[in-house]
């Protein structure tokens, strides 16, 4: 298992997360869109904030279930908890430092149909 670090734009946030990124997925949500954001999700035992958690503030919006916890500095938001597995932390690969986006295989999520994308993925 690899150790992955990463941090904000400004470098005033840092943490390292345990795991393979061989499942990232990109969603077409309004927010995900307009972020760029590449999701790779770990449980919260693999995550680590090293420095700069006294950096970070939260924002919240539509059901209140995410959390986009960005820089206060560079406003990035390096990792945060979705609102499809809030149980997880959901990591922006682009946050990750020596990782290829473009190299990854990269899964969609129809974030813009939230409610019918989640019904599929449990297979109802």
């Amino acid at each position: 298992m690899s150790t992955w670090k990463g941090s904000c734009h400004c470098g005033a946030v840092a943490f390292e997360a345990d795991g393979e990124h061989d499942h990232v997925v990109s969603c077409n949500c309004s927010w995900c869109r307009r972020t760029g954001f590449l999701h790779w999700q770990v449980e919260p035992s693999m995550f680590r904030i090293l420095s700069g958690a006294d950096m970070l503030t939260t924002w919240q919006f539509g059901t209140m279930t995410s959390k986009n916890t960005f820089c206060r500095v560079c406003g990035v938001v390096p990792f945060r908890r979705s609102r499809s597995d809030p149980h997880l932390v959901d990591i922006n690969v682009r946050c990750l430092e020596g990782v290829d986006p473009d190299a990854l295989t990269i899964d969609s999520f129809d974030g813009q149909n939230w409610e019918a994308a989640m019904a599929r993925r449990r297979g109802r």
